[in-house]
């Protein structure tokens, strides 16, 4: 099943003795294009404070209440280590996270592989966190492949010859937290119409100047087929999508 990752704004997040708080933003590596984090935003339990949660701390999302459960407590996040989320999160946060919770961090050599992300994990003792390590200096350093899902929103999309609209939204895949499109909006040239790019045409992007550059130009997004957002994504859909891009574009 593919999700508009932005349903999940808001979801509460609850821990084993009460809620921790609500999603505020989703952190996605822009190389194997994947969510890493939820960004959580503690709310009147721990006023101005926000931390971060691997995904695949998270059990299934209960859609209906909207909510997430996680195999935490409240003092274990209240314990954890503060990230300053207006800043770029560095490679150095991470570990600094996954150090604490004890937690093998998802580019090491260990259970906690790609695949794994995709499920609960089974999760070592977290009664005695680790030592956390590292240096202010190194926190300040961002990751230049971590990048936030509110922050991307709004970017304008560059074919190879212009501008063809704006990211409006991101479909991920429910198994693997994995993004498999870019829900982009073309109003400005073609009216009314939205369509899907596969992160797989994307060549960069520019955080500068908050584009997003293809690899493909304007007339191939124009003859893509459109996407309806109030129906279903259906293997019809995809299977047109497919024959139109090839496989080269195509995630998943």
């Amino acid at each position: 099943m593919l999700w508009d990752i932005s349903a999940i704004n808001g979801y509460a997040i609850n821990a084993s003795d009460g809620q921790l708080g609500t999603v505020s933003d989703l952190l996605f590596d822009d190389v194997r294009w994947i969510i890493r984090w939820l960004v959580v935003d503690t709310g009147i339990w721990l006023p101005g404070r926000k931390v971060l949660l691997p995904v695949s701390a998270l059990c299934k999302p209960d859609a209906a209440l909207r909510r997430f459960h996680v195999e935490l407590n409240k003092q274990q996040v209240k314990d954890s280590p503060d990230i300053i989320t207006d800043q770029p999160v560095s490679r150095q946060v991470e570990v600094h996270v996954y150090n604490y919770y004890g937690w093998d961090p998802y580019w090491g050599d260990s259970i906690f592989n790609l695949n794994a992300m995709a499920t609960p994990l089974v999760r070592p003792p977290l009664s005695t966190p680790r030592d956390i390590v590292g240096t202010d200096a190194d926190l300040n350093k961002g990751d230049p492949h971590l990048c936030s899902i509110a922050a991307v929103t709004g970017y304008h999309i560059h074919a190879i010859d212009g501008e063809i609209g704006h990211v409006e939204g991101f479909l991920v895949d429910d198994v693997g937290w994995n993004v498999r499109y870019f829900i982009v909006d073309t109003k400005n040239w073609w009216p009314g119409k939205r369509v899907l790019i596969s992160p797989h045409s994307v060549r960069t992007i520019d955080w500068i100047d908050g584009l997003v550059h293809l690899d493909i130009n304007r007339q191939i997004v124009r003859g893509s087929p459109p996407y309806d957002p109030s129906i279903a994504l259906d293997r019809a859909y995809e299977d047109r999508y497919r024959m139109y891009y090839g496989t080269k574009w195509v995630a998943g």
